[in-house]
């Protein structure tokens, strides 16, 4: 791991200007400079760079950051990556932190299996190009394919003879060692413990990662040298640096076209991703012959949410085109199914159509997935009841995983219409498939709590812990202790787990009142975190600074409150675990967070339009100096505003027959609700100008 010492330098030398200079052509206007954005079309200059923030902005498609998000961005590359490069542009050395043995040995191990790799693909490489065979039956293939020069050398393809272990003696010659051959999948060992070449007789097909590093090799069987061989591709077995589940055919090619088109094409093999590049389609992967898996499922939603399957339009490429749907659409994916025409896959229609004609037909025939799963599963069904009951039940699984309500609502209606039934029992059977759905996921999260807690227990009955330290007794209706606030340590009023409780449903609720008072308070934590606001009495009668995320921990803790948002509570703990840390600014800790989720949001939250013109940074200053009055009040506006909605939701849930014959729970909410009434009464006399009806 990189040491925060030297992410700090990093950081520190790297100009916003200077490093977005390299990939975009700026020009200054006023204190800023302003350019055409690199991660859309941009017609009009809409990206803005700040040297003084030291951030970068779109205003158009709102993408930006600091030095390492823009980085990570363009060229699509981890934390650590992006701190690499940076590092090597400034001529920084890495200084990582002290490895155990254990992790030095794992990583070496790693090292070593990369370092093989690459070694085996130049080997291929160069037998396709020099050797006698490599010529006359491996570039031969290629080019009946009609794959250009150019093509074989950017996706790096390869062959390797019919000799079963030319490969092995080649590296064992060169001084790479058996047990890495091996490991890698290039080569077994047989009985007598003769290394054997897994792909020989085969040209090569090299997986990359998305840094670019060679992963795995798929190797397909050529005609002339099958001999019996009926396995026409063979590919590198799991290992410690390839997971098939995790890797996609083209993606490191793909990356910067699928998010400049903001759309991903799905195919299924090698060839089909090679000719589509060929036409000029570039935003385009493969699975590989095997369905989706949720890995590479976000792996794509890295760079997209919308994804086009294009399979063959026989009727095994119908069937698989419908496979991994589900776990594509709990992703949040928005997903089309083009069926190529009859006799046709991605390969052979790509080189049949140029770039033009292949997208105006996927324009043309693509088709959302409800309506073609509907249409595909009524042809089976014909008029058999049964059947029709089935393809509901299909149907609705579906719709049930979609995670946002209104997209399930549109996919209800017009699937209500398709199948000539009513919407209301599409409505009751997506709800009951979503209840149990939330029921296992709870039982799961509840089973997994509990082996924490045991695992915790465990751990501390070996190191003779006998238990934790009671929590600190809260006051009612006052502030809590002031003494633990100016301490040196707060604890989180967040338990790890993140088990806070709310009747306000998480989804869709980003245009509520108390969510924009809930993110403006965010933005103070992010911006101002560390900063003192107001000085308060301890019990000695001794007056001790508050700062901001102070302030507001405790001010949440009073009316047992917390932020809606899972996001927004995980940064408030960790600027409470981090604020007697020596040297912590909330900005820049959050905005440097290896979590990107976490500091392009820390982005947003710390650039806005006007504060990237001079004109307006008075504006920063004059929040800094009314901090003492300005996080008080969004405090007790949103306070306020979640609780009245609290309390619109328990009513709702009061309503729910199910609710309603269980007296328990009744109870159990109508005393939560008298609880939110009196909290809401007292808010209401502090804020002087609201009234609440009994």
């Amino acid at each position: 791991m990189i040491d925060q010492a030297t992410i700090d330098r990093i950081l520190d030398a790297s100009q916003i200007v200077d490093v977005v200079s390299d990939f975009v052509t700026l020009r200054k206007r006023g204190v800023n400079y302003v350019g055409l954005c690199p991660f859309h079309d941009d017609k009009t200059p809409s990206f803005y760079v700040s040297p003084a923030k030291g951030l970068c902005k779109c205003f158009s498609c709102g993408k930006g950051g600091n030095p390492v998000h823009f980085i990570m961005e363009h060229e699509q590359m981890s934390y650590p990556e992006a701190l690499r490069y940076l590092a090597k542009k400034y001529g920084i050395e890495i200084k990582e932190r002290e490895l155990s043995n254990e992790e030095k040995l794992v990583q070496s191990e790693r090292e070593s299996l990369f370092v093989v790799n690459q070694f085996a693909r130049d080997y291929f490489q160069n037998i396709l190009k020099s050797h006698v065979d490599g010529r006359s039956i491996g570039m031969a293939y290629f080019r009946n394919r009609g794959f250009r020069d150019d093509i074989i050398e950017k996706f790096q393809l390869g062959y390797s003879t019919e000799s079963h272990d030319t490969l092995a003696q080649e590296a064992i010659k060169k001084g790479y060692k058996k047990e890495f051959l091996v490991k890698t999948g290039l080569c077994y060992e047989t009985d007598d413990h003769r290394l054997r070449d897994r792909f020989w007789g085969r040209v090569i097909f090299p997986v990359h990662t998305l840094s670019g590093k060679v992963v795995a090799f798929g190797g397909r069987v050529l005609a002339s040298a099958t001999k019996g061989i009926k396995v026409k591709y063979v590919n590198s077995p799991e290992s410690e640096i390839y997971h098939k589940s995790n890797e996609l055919y083209g993606i490191y090619f793909a990356k910067q076209a699928i998010v400049k088109q903001d759309r991903c094409f799905l195919v299924e093999g090698y060839t089909d991703v090679i000719s589509m590049h060929q036409s000029g389609i570039e935003n385009v992967v493969a699975s590989s012959g095997t369905a989706l898996t949720p890995g590479q499922i976000r792996l794509i939603r890295r760079f997209t949410n919308n994804m086009t399957v294009l399979y063959d339009g026989d009727a095994a490429g119908i069937k698989a085109s419908i496979r991994g749907i589900d776990m594509l659409l709990e992703e949040g994916m928005n997903i089309k199914v083009c069926l190529l025409p009859d006799g046709d896959d991605p390969d052979s229609f790509a080189r049949k159509h140029n770039s033009t004609e292949f997208q105006e037909f996927i324009q043309q025939h693509e088709t959302d997935f409800i309506r073609f799963k509907t249409n595909l599963l009524l042809e089976d069904a014909g008029k058999d009841p049964i059947k029709r009951a089935e393809l509901i039940g299909n149907l609705v699984q579906s719709i049930s995983v979609i995670p946002e309500a209104i997209v399930r609502d549109v996919y209800i209606k017009e699937c209500a219409q398709l199948l000539r039934v009513e919407d209301k029992l599409l409505v009751s059977e997506v709800a009951k498939r979503r209840e149990m759905q939330a029921e296992k996921r709870a039982e799961q999260t509840e089973r997994e709590r509990r082996a924490a807690v045991r695992s915790m227990e465990n751990s501390q009955a070996a190191s003779g812990v006998e238990g934790s330290t009671p929590a600190a007794p809260m006051t009612a209706g006052g502030y809590p202790h002031i003494e633990e606030a100016a301490g040196q340590e707060v604890n989180s009023p967040f338990p790890p787990e993140d088990n806070y409780v709310s009747f306000i449903p998480q989804e869709g609720k980003e245009g509520q009142e108390f969510y924009k008072y809930e993110r403006l308070i965010l933005q103070m934590i992010v911006r101002y975190g560390e900063k003192i606001m107001c000085n308060a009495a301890n019990e000695e009668g001794q007056e001790v600074p508050v700062s901001v995320i102070e302030y507001v921990t405790n001010d949440l803790r009073e009316d047992e409150l917390s932020f809606h948002n899972p996001l927004h509570r995980q940064i408030l703990t960790e600027a409470v675990a981090h604020l007697h840390d020596e040297k912590f600014t909330a900005e820049r800790y959050f905005l440097a967070h290896p979590d990107a989720t976490i500091s392009k949001l820390s982005v947003e939250l710390t650039s806005s339009r006007y504060q990237l013109r001079k004109s307006q940074v008075e504006q920063m200053v004059t929040d800094e100096e009314r901090l003492h009055e300005l996080v008080p009040f969004l405090m007790i506006n949103f306070k306020y505003a979640i609780v009245s909605e609290e309390l619109k939701h328990m009513m709702f849930a009061l309503q729910d027959p199910s609710v309603a014959n269980d007296e328990e729970k009744c109870n159990a909410i109508m005393k939560r609700y008298n609880e939110m009434r009196e909290i809401q009464s007292i808010m209401a006399k502090r804020l002087g100008d609201r009234v609440v009806l009994p």
